[in-house]
């Protein structure tokens, strides 16, 4: 037999940013794939609604209200995980958020609300939790969520850009340091999904036009292809795999003219 599993039976993950659109979508497919989820958001209301989902599909959750920039709420978010599952096979690093000011109009104050959100926090989580990976004789799976942003000039801001390519380089650093202790280390490159976030964006005709123009697919993203991926990288049909962004855009980033 040379088809390996997609199930996620009996691990264990952590997903942050869990409380609504791309978040929320993946801590439940992981839950389909037979995870249980940790799930982390500020929002006590909305962590209590992806929990629910989870809760019919059989699978354990975990809520933790934390603000993900601040390490002591980190340490004790993973602190609370570890004490409850004992292990954390999977780490979704999701959190994240974005202020589209143009480059010559950015204050300190939103440079670094951007970085803390997005990429500082992502770190936290990675080296919290990879201490605990490290030590398990079956290490773990590490997945950022970057964006095409990482990786081509687009109109999202210069720091909001800057933190997604600062996020998909230290996937490969990540990898490349831990591969020895079994740790896989990937990211997720999405473009745009339909989410509570993008509906405003996505409600503009001439934006949706101006997206789909350099989109080969020529349609916006749904949450479940974005699901699909990850769960591959979580799972053991991915296990040969790390240090990897993988762009889920619909072919936007290898658009030519």
């Amino acid at each position: 037999m040379f088809l390996p599993s997609f199930r996620l039976d009996g691990k264990r993950a952590v997903v942050t940013g869990a409380g609504r659109g791309i978040g929320r979508a993946l801590a439940v497919g992981l839950a389909e794939a037979g995870a249980d989820v940790a799930l982390i958001a500020r929002t006590r209301e909305d962590l209590e609604e992806t929990a629910s989902i989870i809760h019919e599909l059989g699978s354990r959750t975990l809520i933790l209200q934390a603000d993900v920039t601040k390490r002591k709420e980190v340490q004790q978010a993973v602190a609370q995980v570890q004490g409850e599952w004992k292990n954390i096979d999977i780490l979704i690093n999701n959190a994240g958020m974005n202020i589209r000011s143009k480059a010559l109009e950015v204050t300190d104050e939103e440079w670094q609300t951007i970085m803390d959100t997005n990429l500082k926090s992502a770190f936290m989580f990675a080296q919290e939790i990879g201490k605990i990976m490290k030590e398990q004789p079956t290490g773990g799976r590490i997945i950022n969520i970057s964006s095409v942003a990482g990786h081509v000039a687009l109109r999202t801001g210069v720091v909001y850009a800057s933190t997604k390519a600062a996020m998909i380089q230290m996937t490969k650093v990540l990898a490349m340091e831990w591969g020895q202790y079994g740790i896989n280390v990937n990211s997720i490159g999405p473009w745009y999904f339909k989410t509570p976030l993008t509906a405003k964006l996505l409600a503009d005709e001439d934006y949706v036009r101006d997206i789909l123009a350099v989109t080969p697919l020529k349609r916006v993203g749904e949450l479940p292809e974005l699901v699909g991926p990850v769960v591959f990288l979580s799972s053991e049909a991915g296990s040969y795999v790390s240090g990897q962004t993988l762009f889920v855009d619909g072919g936007m980033t290898i658009h030519g003219f």
